[in-house]
């Protein structure tokens, strides 16, 4: 038996200054996932603010509005694309009659139908877990009898102190576990140390996983939809020149990325923070690539690995018929890669790409060390790549590769 879909109302808020198309652009995204989630938007509404309404966050009269437009189409839910206050969910819901939820209520759910692993699940529980805890008041407000003094607390209160302690305690006992998988992962990057890493970064949905696919003949899921993959999937490549190297693929990035959902993917994002080269790909058949690549852009600045040095891959190439349109982005971006990692239309020039750059900002190296001098042996390494280590002659040889700024071709101190 087909479960029926859930029917939305989408909901965006104009705020002076702000372009109307990003507002629309906002919105056909919150639609994209809603439909990830299962359900089906009907009718969009969009108020004009010069900031949001504390208490309903669009204004006593667009509630009206959006409750008479509820009632009208029978819908389920209403899904604000801005995150909600607990006030304002419980305030909405009262007037409108139906379901309410946020822009980060509608990703959890998403993560949670998408999370495969046990990381993965951890993960999304404990950002749901933050996400419900500050939600939590006036839950219980009907059962409250609190009127001051000893033996006077009411159930409501006393339930509403017991979630909070649940839910802590929860949390607590999901930081251990993922604390516990953090470790068996950084055990096996220590075991990676010595690869050139790449990961493979971008907005959701413009074909990461695809590439991955191409380049490595893996097997990770693809779909087109938002978030199609939550869990780091790491493949290795060989180059034109026999190096091998590393290629990993992460969470897609998104406007609004709520940030608790950062807070828990820390482990997660840790595999693009060890990384040595960026792919960043855009969906170029996007009518709005410029915005999703800035805001690749951002979300790298927020996490702080702005600094990592990036080759910029436009994507799905094939789905461009306009010519003109390509060859002027082309000059726009001299430096970059255009592909399709589906039809696998020039995927010949990544792999050459990442040689060049190895070669460029890598350069290689033998060293010989004495066995008594296992301390000095020790510091070097941790300042290189090792690629080969050998003992003849009495001494332990070293191969290596260095990053050309910081050449450890000098005498080790």
């Amino acid at each position: 038996m087909q479960t029926s879909v859930e029917t939305a109302i989408l909901v965006g808020v104009h705020r002076r200054g702000i372009p109307f198309w990003e507002v629309n652009d906002n919105l056909d995204e919150l639609e994209q996932l809603l439909d990830t989630a299962g359900g089906r938007a009907v009718e969009r509404v969009v108020q004009d603010r010069p900031s949001p309404h504390p208490g309903t966050f669009i204004g006593r009269g667009k509630v009206e509005e959006l409750s008479r437009m509820a009632g009208g189409r029978g819908v389920d839910l209403v899904v604000f694309d801005d995150d909600l206050t607990p006030a304002q969910l419980r305030n909405l819901e009262a007037r409108i009659g139906c379901k309410v939820i946020d822009r980060s209520g509608l990703i959890l759910d998403i993560f949670a139908r998408r999370a495969r692993t046990q990381e993965a699940r951890i993960q999304v529980e404990m950002a749901q877990l933050l996400y419900l805890l500050p939600r939590l008041t006036g839950r219980w407000q009907h059962l409250s009898r609190q009127v001051g003094g000893i033996g006077t607390r009411g159930p409501g209160e006393t339930q509403l102190e017991v979630d909070r302690q649940v839910i802590n305690r929860r949390i607590a006992q999901l930081r251990k576990e993922l604390a516990r998988i953090e470790r068996a992962r950084a055990t096996r990057r220590r075991r990676r140390r010595d690869l050139f890493k790449i990961a493979i970064i971008g907005y959701t949905n413009a074909g990461k996983s695809t590439l991955l696919n191409s380049l490595t003949r893996a097997d990770v899921f693809v779909e087109n939809r938002l978030f199609a993959t939550l869990d780091p999937t790491v493949r290795s490549i060989l180059l034109p020149d026999g190096k091998k190297v590393l290629l990993i693929d992460t969470v897609g990035f998104i406007r609004k990325l709520p940030v608790g959902l950062l807070a828990s993917f820390r482990s997660t994002l840790e595999e693009s923070r060890q990384a040595d080269l960026f792919l960043n790909i855009v969906d170029l058949a996007h009518p709005h690539w410029e915005g999703q690549l800035a805001r690749t852009e951002e979300v790298l600045g927020e996490l702080e690995l702005d600094h990592t040095p990036q080759v910029l891959i436009f994507n799905k190439v094939d789905l461009i018929d306009d010519s003109v349109l390509l060859e002027g982005i082309r000059r726009q971006y001299p430096e970059a890669v255009f592909i399709s990692a589906l039809r696998r239309i020039r995927l010949w020039e990544i792999p050459e790409r990442i040689a060049r750059f190895v070669d460029r900002r890598w350069v290689r190296g033998a060293r010989a060390f004495r066995p008594d001098e296992a301390d000095k042996l020790r510091r070097f390494e941790k300042g290189v790549r090792v690629i080969g280590r050998s003992f003849r002659d009495g001494m332990i040889h070293v191969d290596y590769l260095a990053p050309a700024e910081n050449d450890q071709l000098e005498e080790t101190r």
